[in-house]
């Protein structure tokens, strides 16, 4: 009896779990991929959905562990029940991608572990996205070992540390364009909404 494997796959690429007739076994990707070859037998069913927002599903042509290329044989586009399309499926992002997932939680968890305004947190996000060495100390944001210190209202003139220090310039120059591109953001949202009034109003 042939085995059939059913695949959960993340929003890219990211295995959650899978399902076999005969047998159960958990795939992580976020560990060690030499086990997802067991999961991608020859000749099992795979579904799948990318980055991109594309559902997959397929027989298992083969699977190379070196290069995580995963080879899928699917029911045609066209209808033609005697053609297959072929999807290559790159896995080899896979690690890189649910470690960017986990650390943008954390850097989330972080910023919401304090009772810091909301402008505060959205600040701590911007410079935590690039630098590890970021915390709270009560209401501030403090950067490395206290080289750099950002007080509320959280504005240039907010932040504290040796202006001669490359560093200090460069958690200045990332809290100007996180409250540049907000201010963007907003403008831009304003337009919209004016511009939406505007036909409203001309119908």
């Amino acid at each position: 009896m042939e085995t059939e494997n059913s695949v959960s796959f993340d929003t890219c690429f990211g295995v959650k779990n899978t399902n076999v007739t005969k047998r159960r076994c958990q795939c992580d990707f976020s560990g060690v991929m030499a086990a997802v070859s067991d999961c991608f037998s020859l000749g099992s069913i795979v579904w799948c959905r990318t980055c991109y927002d594309t559902e997959v599903e397929g027989e298992v042509l083969a699977f190379d562990a070196n290069t995580k290329i995963l080879i899928l044989k699917c029911s045609s586009s066209n209808g033609d029940a005697k053609l297959n399309d072929v999807h290559f499926i790159n896995l080899s992002l896979l690690n890189t991608r649910v470690k960017n997932q986990v650390d943008e939680k954390k850097r989330l968890l972080q910023a919401k572990s304090t009772n810091a305004s909301s402008e505060g947190q959205s600040v701590f996000i911007a410079i935590a996205k690039t630098i590890d060495e970021v915390r709270w100390r009560n209401s501030e944001i403090v950067v490395w070992n206290h080289e750099v210190v950002i007080s509320p209202p959280y504005q240039l003139e907010n932040i504290r540390g040796d202006p001669n220090n490359k560093g200090y310039g460069y958690i200045k120059k990332v809290v100007e364009k996180h409250w540049n591109d907000l201010a963007l953001n907003s403008q831009n949202n304003s337009q919209n909404i004016v511009q939406s009034n505007s036909n409203a109003n001309y119908k």
